[in-house]
């Protein structure tokens, strides 16, 4: 089973529909049991990071979350769940330092001035080196964004796609079994669609190794 975090941010509905399309069996949950007990996380989300961390903190998930990560699960972070799995964001610099999951190093940035925010539509993204998540995805394919905030990953292997908006953003990541994609695969047509299947194929592999 793959566990859907529910922490109150975002429509969580659409993106468990996706993942049935894909022909996963994906469940919403604030459980920490049902969360340990998961073959695969989903952690996706919108809004503020300030408040998904009071949320997640409140709900008592970010233990299982960190361990459900660090048992080698797959672990996917979708828009704002993939901003949690750093350390920091500036979103959240004027209530002081509010630490995210701390899973991946790096930061969450705001786009400079002068950039149009949030970034809505459609944009490319480019690989920056070759992963199991972008099996059978077209080099440099279009997928749907909202957001108005980016991760900057503290180590350049981190970054699995590139996205250029004004300038170029690390629009995924990837460290082992811990994935983070800023845009939306639920609205990203086929693409979006390829990549949790390539997700689900992760977490089997996952149950047949355990």
């Amino acid at each position: 089973m793959i566990a859907i975090v529910d922490y109150g941010m975002g429509n969580l509905r659409s993106v468990q529909k996706a993942c049935e399309k894909a022909g996963m069996a994906a469940q919403l949950t604030s459980d920490p049991a049902q969360i340990l007990a998961a073959h695969g996380v989903i952690l996706p989300g919108v809004g503020a990071f300030g408040r998904a961390m009071e949320n997640l903190r409140s709900l008592q998930l970010v233990d299982p979350l960190r361990q459900a990560a660090q048992d080698g699960r797959p672990f996917l972070g979708i828009c704002l769940g993939m901003q949690l799995l750093v350390e920091t964001s500036e979103e959240s610099f004027g209530q002081g330092v509010i630490a995210g999951l701390s899973l991946i190093p790096g930061v969450v940035r705001r786009f400079p001035p002068g950039f149009k925010v949030p970034q809505i539509g459609w944009n490319q993204i480019h690989a920056a080196k070759p992963d199991p998540l972008l099996q059978d995805v077209p080099k440099d394919s279009y997928v749907y964004f909202v957001h108005s905030y980016f991760v900057e990953p503290r180590l350049e292997n981190d970054i699995l796609t590139k996205t250029h908006y004004g300038a170029a953003f690390a629009s995924s990541m990837a460290r082992g079994n811990l994935y983070g994609i800023q845009f939306h695969p639920e609205k990203s047509s086929g693409v979006g669609i390829t990549i949790l299947q390539n997700f689900g194929a992760m977490v089997h592999d996952y149950i047949s190794r355990h």
